[in-house]
């Protein structure tokens, strides 16, 4: 797999080049590419992000919006990839003291790219008058200007830095989420619940009594929770489960928790199985999930918490569910050889837990 920095690479630099040197005469192409592939090898990706919108600013106008103007000229030739967002980068870079002229210039290439690593140093220079305008790119009818509202003001934004004032507090961004609360754009829903998730991570109960005063019977509101509360679902919080029509205190019995192995070897699969039956005179809504409790190399033991099944169990029903789990070992997790352990949960409530050996 090609490294995702390679996205700006010599090809890229040398047409960049062309393209500058296209609109504006006075762009020395040669120097221009000279200079973008010295010590290319040495920059990761947010380096080569930031040193393309840095090479801009040496070889354009020295007028900032004279810049700005070349830039929107050229950056269609990079329409939907990455490698555009050196312009966005460019305004996050040089823009701040000229605080409008740059919000519309991100709003013109967000379309193209994604300007919500360069909104943020304006939120940070000036919060409030940064969300008055991103309030009104809630109603616009781009949809990628819509979602840029949300994901630019996400309190913990990954590959960008925190917004501290908002992870303090939340507030003034909930008018822009309550705007987008049923946008019919899927790319838009999945940024208000990120942001959501984020803001979850710190206000919890805060979040929760937001998300219930939307009408969660809209469709668009109702997926835009769900996956809001997705970290507070793991994690077993009482409100997530009510919050999204399950039981807060299911009434049921688990029973026959059963390992197809008390022993498995790294790359092995292990299938487990049990019933649930309900014990209650009214139909449960019900989400089940199940922790793997690893051990690290330390000795001791983390969960890690997987989606089973949601169901509806009616009064005095009993349910199988059956589940195959592999372990082995990826970039984002390595196994160590020991006791671990099987539990499952039922509306963040444990109700059964049963150990393996997992060997080399």
């Amino acid at each position: 797999m090609v490294a995702l920095k390679e996205w700006f690479d010599a090809a890229f630099y040398r047409g960049l080049a062309e393209q500058l040197a296209r609109v504006e005469p006075s762009v020395d192409a040669d120097l221009f590419y000279e200079q973008a592939v010295c010590r290319l090898e040495e920059r990761e990706l947010k380096a080569r992000l930031r040193h393309t919108a840095e090479l801009c600013r040496a070889h354009l106008p020295t007028d900032y919006r004279q810049a700005v103007a070349i830039l929107r000229e050229v950056v269609p030739c990079y329409d939907g990839e990455f490698r555009s967002m050196f312009c966005p980068e460019f305004v996050g870079l040089y823009g701040l003291d000229d605080f409008d002229f740059s919000f519309e210039a991100l709003a013109y290439f967000t379309p193209f790219c994604s300007s919500e690593f360069a909104v943020r140093p304006f939120l940070r220079r000036d919060l409030a008058r940064g969300l008055a305008f991103m309030l009104k790119w809630a109603s616009d009818e781009n949809e990628h200007l819509r979602r840029l509202a949300s994901e630019g003001c996400r309190p913990r934004l990954p590959w960008s830095f925190n917004l501290s004032e908002l992870v303090r507090d939340p507030a003034p961004i909930w008018p822009i989420l309550d705007a987008l609360k049923t946008d019919p754009s899927l790319y838009v829903r999945k940024s208000v619940a990120n942001n959501l998730n984020d803001i979850s991570k710190d206000h919890a109960a805060w979040m929760l009594e937001k998300l219930a005063g939307w009408d969660l019977g809209h469709e668009h509101s109702a997926w835009i929770a769900r996956h809001a509360a997705r970290t507070l679902i793991k994690a077993g919080h009482p409100g997530s489960f009510a919050l999204l029509g399950f039981a807060r205190a299911p009434q049921l019995a688990l029973e026959r928790l059963e390992l197809s192995a008390p022993e498995i070897a790294l790359g092995e699969s292990l299938s487990f199985s049990f019933a649930l039956r309900s014990k209650k005179d009214v139909v449960q809504k019900l989400a089940v999930d199940f922790a793997v409790h690893y051990v690290k190399k330390a000795g001791h033991t983390t969960a890690k918490v997987f989606k089973l099944k949601e169901l509806e169990l009616a009064p005095g029903r009993e349910v199988i569910l059956k589940k195959v789990h592999k372990f082995c070992d990826y970039s984002t997790r390595k196994h160590y050889p020991g006791e671990h352990a099987i539990e499952v949960f039922v509306n963040g409530r444990s109700f059964a837990r049963a150990s393996f050996m997992l060997c080399d």
